[in-house]
């Protein structure tokens, strides 16, 4: 009897079936008296403990757990147990099967293969969708000591093994990577506060503007693009989930989430406020008023294409940079400024009825990405804050446990869905050719401070009113009495 590898093992499509007719789209498990309190609505599971959950996420000879299952409970369960605390209880559950196949009959020790591919298969999702819950010592040994048992069933010609080699090797890389990535992460950007980069005292007619550089907004807005699934890409489920582990501390214990560092989040929310402020510098502190019309008008077209492309996060950054008040008041610029394509952007994103004018692009983006035949049109790429704000506003609304004392699962599915769509979006390759100039550009340019932005604002358009002008005073006595 040959092994079943993971590689065959038949799978469902993620989120495929989440709110079919039946919850697994497989055969349910044979949980007995003990496991069986989980609660389903219209074939949809919504609640249990958390022991019926556990139970319900190992395989059996007959049962292999959905994979929009495996992905929601895995994402949810480290709100209320340690990766490593869920492995144990996995390894317990699979010695107890392992153990009645080998004291049955003959053809019960047959199907010992069959079991122990499936297991992998579990553990092979595990480490490939959630790597980092193997970062610490505890959780690697559980998965040695799970992964030592399964070998055991197949000793005669080491397939078991050879896979879970592979497994173990393909996570240390993974781990590796994201180790590297965090020790070699690029210092957030410091605004320019230097007097003598900010006043203008006479034209600087040498001075390097976004035009110098790039005067297509079509290749800006595919460089922005660049970056954005560049910054995505070492984002993973797990970092997002914790912003559900850090609001509470549920059962009096100390999830992972909570001391676990979020810099991937960080890194990607600085970048959104970097480019909001390197675009209200790029205009600020332009001498000319014809050329910052012109830079105006550059990155509202460069706005449109980041929607066209489905680049909503560089979008929403490019127009908040507009919006910032140094910008905003530049009133002898504005009235040049055709601005009813700036008109439709903002329409795109009202804040009115909760962004439903955002929300509605973004469906057609994410159905658009779903049919698609090429990368190009599978780019998804969300407002980031709004994105985390879903997520928290989920976590807020519903509680984790009901009355009964079991857990919410009708929740997790919901925020599960969420986060899944992102993962799925930040895997799309960018299709478009990268430009290292412009790049170095976006990334290293100096930006100003909000202070800053405001001295540059005067200079470029002195104050209209006494509160501007007391601003302005104010701030150049400030500036020039820096040390």
């Amino acid at each position: 009897m040959f092994l079943e590898t993971p590689e065959t093992m038949p799978q469902t499509p993620i989120f495929s079936s989440m709110l079919s007719s039946s919850c697994s789209g497989q055969v349910q498990p044979d949980m007995g008296e003990k496991c069986g309190d989980p609660v389903y609505q219209d074939g949809n599971l919504i609640s249990g403990s958390l022991e019926a959950l556990i139970e319900r996420l190992v395989p059996t000879m007959d049962y292999y757990p959905d994979r929009t299952y495996i992905f929601t409970f895995l994402l949810s369960s480290r709100v209320f147990i340690h990766p490593h605390e869920l492995l144990a209880k996995v390894g317990q559950i699979c010695i107890k099967q392992k153990q009645q196949l080998e004291i049955g009959s003959e053809a019960e020790k047959t199907k010992l293969k069959s079991f122990a591919a499936k297991i992998i298969q579990l553990l092979k999702e595990w480490t490939e969708t959630f790597p980092y819950d193997f970062q610490d010592e505890k959780s690697m040994k559980e998965l040695k000591e799970i992964a030592h048992r399964i070998t055991q069933c197949d000793e005669e010609n080491g397939t078991v093994k050879k896979i879970i080699s592979q497994m173990t090797q393909n996570l240390l890389m993974t781990l590796s990577a994201r180790s590297q990535y965090q020790e070699i992460k690029e210092k957030f950007r410091q605004p320019v506060t230097d007097k003598g980069t900010i006043l203008k005292n006479k034209p600087q007619s040498t001075q390097k503007d976004i035009l110098s550089i790039c005067c297509d907004p079509l290749i800006l807005a595919q460089q922005l693009t660049h970056i954005e699934l560049e910054r995505v890409s070492n984002i993973y489920a797990e970092d997002l989930m914790q912003i559900v582990s850090h609001v509470d501390s549920l059962d009096n214990h100390k999830c992972r989430g909570d001391v676990t560092k979020t810099y991937t989040l960080e890194a990607y929310d600085n970048w959104f406020n970097c480019l909001s402020m390197l675009v209200a510098t790029e205009i600020c502190r332009v001498v000319k008023k014809k050329q910052r019309t012109r830079i105006v008008e550059f990155f509202i077209d460069v706005a449109r294409e980041c929607f066209n492309i489905g680049n909503f996060n560089s979008m929403m950054a490019i127009i908040s940079g507009m919006n910032l008040s140094p910008v905003a008041r530049l009133k002898k610029t504005w009235s040049k400024v055709k601005t009813a394509k700036f008109d439709v952007l903002e329409h795109h994103m009202d804040p009115s009825s909760n962004f439903c004018n955002y929300r509605t692009a973004l469906q057609g983006a994410a159905q658009r990405s779903q049919t698609a035949n090429s990368n190009r049109e599978k780019i998804v790429i969300p407002v980031f804050n709004l994105f985390i704000k879903d997520i928290y506003f989920l976590h807020k609304m519903h509680t984790n446990r009901l009355p009964n004392g079991q857990i919410n699962f009708k929740k997790f599915w919901e925020i599960s869905r969420l986060i899944h769509d992102f993962i799925t979006w930040k895997q799309v390759e960018c299709p478009f050719e990268k430009d290292k100039k412009i790049q170095s550009y976006l990334l290293t340019t100096p930006i100003y401070s909000e202070e800053a932005l405001f001295i540059a604002s005067f200079e470029s358009e002195g104050p209209e009113n006494h509160v501007e002008k007391d601003s302005w005073k104010t701030l150049r006595t400030t500036l020039l009495n820096r040390a």
